[in-house]
């Protein structure tokens, strides 16, 4: 695969809080210059990123209940409402990894649906499972949750705590989800031979600050 084809599975990422809008404007350019999948911002620049890539072909990724997913569903819900409404194209939400850990699958299962339902179909519902916080068995239920509540993506990572992908976790999502729910891969995916062997072992779409450098084999200092 060239490196210029590895765009396409890449949403162009900055979610830094302290991103200003001339950042958010420049990440758009990037992205259609390189033509990325999406950029993928905070809620509050997706307005504003809809309108500077009018007539292009990239997508607007946002985030739900971002970073840390203990939002009650219904406050997800009315953010993915709002981020549709708005022009997002992928809404990334992130799991209630303490009701994960309490056993409550049923209340995880209800979490993410609440999302897939105001999405309606409208936009992509990729979760969050934030992989370097759960255990081997933890990530094998919140891949099966996302795929059972009807979620496009299942995902590693926020790019906020402690580690990002591994392959070692692409590889045990793929097993669970299989050719029910597709994987992305985010933070630490930094230049073109990671993000191949990331695509070899299942993954579908990588979140990445480091999208320029992986398409272009220029150096890069993107931290997600």
């Amino acid at each position: 695969m060239k490196q210029t084809e590895l765009a396409a599975y890449i949403d162009h990422t900055l979610l830094k809080p302290e991103a200003t809008k001339t950042d958010i404007l420049t990440l758009c350019d990037e992205a259609k210059e390189h033509r990325f999948a999406t950029v993928c911002i905070p809620p509050y620049w997706v307005k504003t990123a809809v309108q500077a890539l009018e007539g292009s072909d990239v997508g607007v990724a946002t985030v739900i209940g971002f970073p840390h997913g203990m939002n009650v569903s219904e406050i997800k819900a009315f953010e993915t409402e709002k981020a549709i409404e708005q022009g997002a194209s992928d809404v990334d939400m992130v799991i209630n990894a303490g009701a994960l850990k309490s056993g409550d699958e049923d209340g995880v299962r209800a979490d993410i649906d609440a999302v897939v339902k105001a999405s309606g179909g409208r936009a992509l519902v990729k979760v969050i499972i934030e992989t370097s916080r759960l255990t081997e068995e933890e990530k094998k239920t919140a891949t099966r949750l996302a795929v059972e509540a009807g979620a496009d993506y299942v995902k590693t990572s926020t790019g906020f705590h402690t580690a990002g992908a591994t392959l070692a976790d692409i590889k045990l999502m793929k097993e669970v989800a299989g050719e029910k729910g597709k994987l992305k891969a985010s933070g630490g995916v930094k230049t073109a031979e990671d993000a191949k062997a990331y695509i070899e072992a299942g993954t579908d779409r990588i979140g990445t600050s480091s999208g320029i450098a992986i398409v272009t084999g220029d150096g890069g200092s993107g931290a997600y």
